[in-house]
């Protein structure tokens, strides 16, 4: 279990030769004799045993991995020179502050991963290195949640703001502590890098020689290196697990630039403070990281905590396709998008029946066409925003409370926001915080996921389902569910965002959505399925489509939902099946039919849809681990909705500046699924015809390739 550079290798050696010079006859006889001449011509010195690694009630010795979140701020150093032989130089320092938006998402929080490797002395003495890596929180339409400005006037310059913001930035420290019985104190330094972005903005004015007007923003991104120093704590969790707490301070020098739109001459420096919570994993030593890079870490979970992980990749590729015009979400042929994700999910038991959980993700990527041009778009995995560079967001943060009943006990395996244990059959079940609607609602075990499933939205969820939530599918709100028997009646109360598709939640609760559902289980010939039929209606300032078509008609531009939105209110209903015909083979079926006057407000253009599709497993075939899928939906729009697009409207996701010849938007998609390692491989097509109602355009093959870990 344990390995040091040097010291366990001459450990080793010295018993090798031992063992050598044991071997009687046979086969080596003239090599034992030879290794034994040599040890006769050895010092008579009582044996040296190398020191033997601390083993106490935990092995800190070994190999490690890990994942950290926390919160950080900074300060900046600035002077600017303006152009022109003696120009007096400008100085001043700004913060990057620390600060927190629950609503709308964004604060100067992060999360990222660290590794490295330990080695204890028999006096307890740890000695160690860490490299690390971590992404601050964005808000990605107003990037870099980690950032700070000074706004400074002169004459020279008239009137400018200076700012930087940290997009993402790590470290690579020696370690040294103390292993106690139960725990770890240890202090850390070493080299720190990050990569910035430094921006100019002319506010007012004009600077020397009229090289900068209002209005125009210098940008440069540079890297700095720096120093790294800090301290922490860690304790053991359970077996091969252990937590940490950390203060790190991180400094850069002054370094030079020169924005070209000011002919300026620009130095900043830069100071940052974290404190992070940090959870490791011991590899151990190099013949387990193997098994670690193929198997993943064993699951975390104790009778208080426990901690889950994922990572996906997706990446997709369009074809060239029959494109004759297009607009401004329109889906651009013979292009190629990635996403990637990683999320933590850790949660704590508070008390009886009570969970606490929060989810912190990496997301990094854009869909194809940045998420547009299909209302029944072919990734799941993409969100309505992307960003080119990784940022953090945190995606779930709720407390959800059971309460027994009575009926059967059930046995409840540990997962994803799931501690194991039991529950009866007949139970409460409370949810409030922040967290996706579909995590509740319209869930379906053969359609639901986009990083194990189907990919396509309109197949994964129902097309006409316009949950609550930002940009990002997450809201805020309260859901209540009552198992009863083979019913379960659900209800909840959900916030919307401050517009139609924004990032940011409506702080005041004053746009939002009531969504119920009621849950029928049965069985047909020992087969289990169940049927549930989904309603919501969502209250908020949203535009009709006809009110948008006359003021186009009069102005003579455009149609604009946004000049007509007043609060008025939508609604919709939808069915959701899911059937199991024999073992190892499902069905599934959707279709939903919403208000087709007035605007989806959150999730994309379906005013009526229908799906269904089949998943089966493997084991039909005699390979447990693998999946196939085949799935067909149909997506269709009101004719007022179809006037609206045809005259230059833009929705959610479709809107090619015209739409003379519409017709349903019609898409297929079968899907193989097959484990690699400790990952699964999936690789996907889609076929995609009238994309965004438009028989104009297409058909559209998506290639889709998807490689999915968790544990």
């Amino acid at each position: 279990m344990s390995y040091s550079f040097g010291l366990s290798f001459v450990r080793v050696a010295g018993r090798g030769m031992k063992r050598i010079c044991k071997i009687g006859g046979g086969i080596g006889i003239a090599l034992a004799t030879h290794s034994c001449a040599i040890a006769a011509d050895l010092p008579a010195n009582p044996p040296v045993k190398a020191p033997a690694p601390y083993l106490a009630s935990y092995d800190w010795n070994g190999w490690y991995a890990g994942v950290h979140v926390g919160a950080i701020r900074g300060i900046s150093n600035w002077s600017a020179i303006p152009p022109g032989a003696g120009a007096p130089s400008l100085s001043g320092s700004f913060d990057l502050p620390f600060h927190f938006d629950f609503m709308g998402g964004t604060g100067s929080y992060l999360a990222g991963f660290q590794g490295g490797y330990n080695y204890v002395f028999p006096s307890r003495v740890l000695l160690g290195f860490e490299s690390d890596i971590s992404f601050p929180n964005s808000d990605v339409q107003v990037p870099y949640s980690v950032r700070g400005s000074q706004t400074v006037t002169s004459p020279l310059t008239g009137q400018v703001t200076y700012g930087e913001a940290v997009i993402h930035y790590g470290s690579a420290r020696a370690r040294i502590g103390y292993a106690f019985d139960h725990f770890l104190l240890y202090g850390t330094g070493g080299l720190a890098w990050s990569y910035d972005q430094v921006t100019r903005t002319q506010v007012d004015g004009v600077s020397f020689g009229g090289f900068a007007t209002p209005g125009t923003v210098d940008t440069r991104l540079l890297w700095r290196l720096g120093w790294a120093a800090g301290a922490g704590i860690e304790i053991p969790l359970a077996a091969n697990w252990t937590a940490k707490a950390e203060y790190l301070s991180t400094g850069f020098g002054y370094k030079g630039m020169r924005f070209t739109g000011a002919a300026e001459a620009f130095n900043s420096d830069l100071a940052m403070q974290s404190i992070r919570l940090g959870l490791n994993y011991r590899i151990g030593d190099d013949s387990r990281i193997p098994d670690f890079l193929t198997k993943g870490p064993s699951a975390l979970e104790t009778d208080r905590f426990a901690f889950h992980a994922q990572a996906t990749y997706v990446g997709q590729y369009a074809p060239p396709f029959r494109a004759p015009y297009g607009g401004r979400n329109s889906l651009d042929p013979n292009t190629g998008r990635e996403t990637f994700d990683t999320t933590l999910y850790a949660g704590v038991r508070l008390w009886k029946g009570a969970e606490a959980w929060i989810n912190p993700e990496i997301d990094q990527g854009f869909g194809l066409s940045s998420s547009v041009g299909a209302a029944g778009f072919p990734s799941g995995e993409a969100y309505k925003v992307g960003a080119s560079y990784p940022y953090t967001r945190l995606h779930r943060a709720f407390l959800r409370q059971t309460i027994d009943l009575g009926g059967e006990v059930q046995k409840v395996d540990a997962g994803l926001n799931q501690f194991s244990g039991t529950q009866t059959s007949d139970r409460l079940v409370f949810t409030v915080g922040k967290f996706s609607v579909g995590d509740i609602f319209d869930t379906n075990k053969y359609a639901h996921d986009p990083r194990s499933d189907f990919m396509n939205w309109t197949i994964i969820d129902t097309g006409t389902f316009d949950y609550a939530a930002d940009a990002w599918a997450y809201t805020v709100g309260a859901a209540a569910e009552w198992y009863q028997g083979p019913w379960t009646f659900r209800g909840g109360l959900f916030d919307l965002s401050v517009a139609p598709n924004a990032t940011r939640l409506d702080s005041r609760f004053s746009q939002f959505q009531w969504v119920g559902e009621i849950e029928r289980r049965y069985a047909i010939w020992d087969q289990p399925g169940k049927i549930a039929i989904s309603g919501f209606l969502t209250r908020g300032r949203m535009g009709s489509f006809q009110d948008a078509i006359q003021l186009a008609a009069q102005n003579g531009g455009p149609a604009d939902i946004a000049a007509v939105r007043r609060y008025q209110s939508r609604g919709g209903i939808s069915m959701n099946l899911e059937q199991q015909l024999i073992p190892n083979v499902g069905f599934f079926a959707r279709a939903g039919i919403a208000d087709g006057k007035k605007e989806p407000y959150e999730f994309t253009d379906v005013d009526r849809t229908v799906a269904a599709g089949l998943s089966i497993s493997g084991k039909q075939w005699g390979r447990d681990g693998d999946t196939f899928g085949i799935a067909g939906v149909v997506n269709g729009i009101t004719n007022v909705h179809q006037a609206f697009l045809n005259a230059d409207g833009l929705g959610i996701l479709v809107g090619d500046g015209m739409l003379p010849h519409p017709g349903n938007e019609k898409i297929f998609e079968t899907y193989y699924s097959f484990p690699v390692f400790a990952a699964k491989v999936t690789l996907d097509y889609q076929l995609i015809v009238n994309p965004a109602y438009n028989r104009d355009r297409g058909p559209v093959s998506v290639l889709g390739f998807r490689v999915h870990s968790q544990y």
